[in-house]
C-alpha cells in the first residue's frame, strides 16, 4: 500500500517506517523540521512537510499524496518538560488528538481513504475499580485527576472519532526502547520514587513491538480498538525496583502519598497507587500479533541493561 504516516519522525514513527517498507509498502512521512526530513529520507520514506493542525494543509497533503492508508502518530512530546499538570504538558498533543484527528479524518473521507490507524493510549485510563488488568470492553475512568481531565478527554475523543469513521485506534502502553529514555534517566538519578504502597499497575510496550502491531493493524479491517501492551502488567512496587536494578542504579526511594502529592501532584499519586493495567489478548487474537519482548523485564534489559563486565586479562 501507499501509506501516509503523520508524525513519521517521532519515537514510534521512526521504528514504524522501516517495518512498513520491509513489508512492501511505499511510505510518505510527514515532518516539521529539516533534520527530520533527512532522517526520513535515510529510512526510505518520502518526506513531506506538514502542520497537522493546519486543516487546509492536511487536506492538500492527503489529496496530493493519494494514499491507500493513513497512520496518525502525531504528538508534540519531543523535548517537552513534564509538570504537575498533565493537561499543561500535553496541551499541544491534545490538540493533535482532537483537531488534528478531525482534519485527517475529513481529508481521508474526501480522498476516499478507507484505512486509518491512530495512536491512542492505554495506561492510567481505565476505571480504578475491580481487577488490576482491563480489556478494551472495560469502562474508562469517569473521574480522572483534575490535572489530567483534558488529556483523558482528548484520548477518548480520538478513540470515538476514529472508530466511528471505521478506523482503528491503538491504545499503546508506556513506550520504552529509545536511546534517550527519560524514565531510565530519572531512575538512574533516583528521581523516580515508589509512592505509597506502589500498587498502581502499569503496562509497557517496546517501541519495536508497538510498530509491529501497527503494521498488522494496517492490514486489518476496522473499526477496532486494541490495547497494544506487553504480557506483564505490573505494579510500581515491582517494576520500578527491577528497572533500577537492570539499569545499574541504586534502589528507588520511597515517598509517602502526602509528600508525593506536594511534589508531583495528585495525578502522579493516583497513577502510582490506583491505576490499572491493560490486556493484550484481543490484539494477539485478532491481529495475529507476537511480541519480540513479551515482558518489560527482558525489554528493558535489552535496551538499558549494563553489559556484563569482562575479566581483565593477565
Amino acid at each position: 500500500m501507499r501509506v501516509l504516516v503523520v508524525g513519521a519522525s517521532g519515537a514510534i514513527g521512526s521504528r514504524l517506517v522501516p517495518q512498513l517498507i520491509d513489508n512492501g509498502n511505499e511510505v510518505i512521512g510527514t515532518f516539521r523540521s529539516a533534520a527530520s526530513a533527512d532522517r526520513l529520507r535515510a529510512l526510505g520514506a518520502k518526506p513531506l512537510a506538514l502542520d497537522a493542525l493546519d486543516s487546509r494543509a492536511v487536506r492538500q497533503a492527503v489529496l496530493d499524496s493519494a494514499p491507500d492508508a493513513i497512520i496518525h502518530q502525531a504528538t508534540a512530546l519531543a523535548n517537552v518538560r513534564f509538570s504537575r499538570s498533565l493537561d499543561k504538558t500535553f496541551a499541544a498533543t491534545n490538540r493533535l488528538r482532537t483537531e488534528g484527528t478531525d482534519a485527517l479524518l475529513t481529508a481521508a473521507r474526501e480522498a476516499g481513504v478507507r484505512r486509518f490507524v491512530a495512536q491512542s493510549f492505554a495506561s492510567y485510563r481505565y476505571a480504578r475499580t475491580g481487577g488490576p488488568v482491563k480489556s478494551e470492553d472495560d469502562p474508562l475512568d469517569a473521574a480522572p485527576p483534575a490535572a489530567a481531565r483534558e488529556t483523558n478527554a482528548a484520548m477518548r475523543y480520538l478513540d470515538d472519532a476514529v472508530t466511528s469513521a471505521g478506523g482503528i485506534a491503538l491504545r499503546y502502553g508506556g513506550f520504552y526502547g529509545a536511546s534517550d529514555e527519560a524514565l531510565v534517566s530519572l531512575v538512574r538519578r533516583r528521581y523516580y520514587p515508589v509512592i505509597g504502597d506502589g500498587a498502581g499497575v502499569s503496562s509497557f510496550i517496546h517501541l519495536d513491538d508497538a510498530a509491529s502491531a501497527t503494521v498488522l493493524a494496517l492490514q486489518h479491517e476496522g473499526p477496532g480498538l486494541y490495547n497494544i501492551v506487553d504480557d506483564e502488567p505490573a505494579p510500581m512496587r515491582e517494576w520500578l525496583p527491577e528497572v533500577a536494578r537492570i539499569a545499574g542504579a541504586k534502589p528507588p526511594r520511597h515517598f509517602p502519598e502526602w509528600v508525593a502529592r506536594l511534589i508531583a501532584g495528585e495525578g502522579m499519586v493516583v497513577m502510582a497507587t490506583q491505576s490499572r493495567g491493560a490486556s493484550n489478548a484481543k490484539a494477539k487474537a485478532e491481529l495475529g500479533w507476537t511480541l519480540r519482548y513479551p515482558s518489560w523485564r527482558e525489554g528493558f534489559r535489552a535496551a538499558y541493561g549494563k553489559p556484563p563486565s569482562v575479566p581483565a586479562q593477565t
